[in-house]
């Protein structure tokens, strides 16, 4: 692949990212801080579509959010898979995203697990920048090992 520069701006500061054009329709994303993403149409292989940067956007936010909470109740080692589900509508918007934290609680009592899931679901709503942004245009429904929420 041809090296692609991103253009320097005056406006760069905390929380920049840019986009350059590699080829058609494609593009490679780039925080102030160097680290990059391939942003493209679904079948550029090896690239991100927008939507999917959306949903993973949705999804590392609510793990970031949720991750001090659970650690304090499951340990530092614990494990969480967050997934974002969903698809646009014809409208090219998306009205509704599935959030779902993969998140073993079994190891709890019932009123320990209810008041996990509670606190998790605070930090979120607390937390999620992203999710925060875009409360009102796109309905996230929810789930913490299981529980709709």
């Amino acid at each position: 692949m041809t090296e692609h520069a991103h253009r320097v701006s005056e406006h760069i500061g905390p929380g920049s990212v840019s986009v350059t054009r590699t080829g058609a329709r494609t593009y490679e994303g780039m925080n102030e801080r160097g680290s990059t993403v391939l942003i493209g149409p679904a079948e550029a292989e090896g690239h991100f579509t927008p939507g999917e940067l959306l949903k993973l956007a949705l999804a590392g936010c609510a793990g970031m959010s949720a991750d001090r909470v659970a650690a304090r109740r499951l340990g530092d080692d614990f494990e969480m898979t967050v997934w974002a589900h969903g698809t646009s509508a014809p409208d090219n918007r998306y009205a509704s995203i599935g959030e779902e934290l993969l998140v073993d609680l079994s190891a709890l009592d019932d009123a320990e697990r209810t008041k996990l899931i509670e606190l998790m679901v605070k930090a979120i709503d607390r937390s999620c920048t992203v999710a925060r942004s875009v409360h009102g245009s796109i309905a996230l429904e929810t789930t913490i090992d299981g529980a709709s929420v």
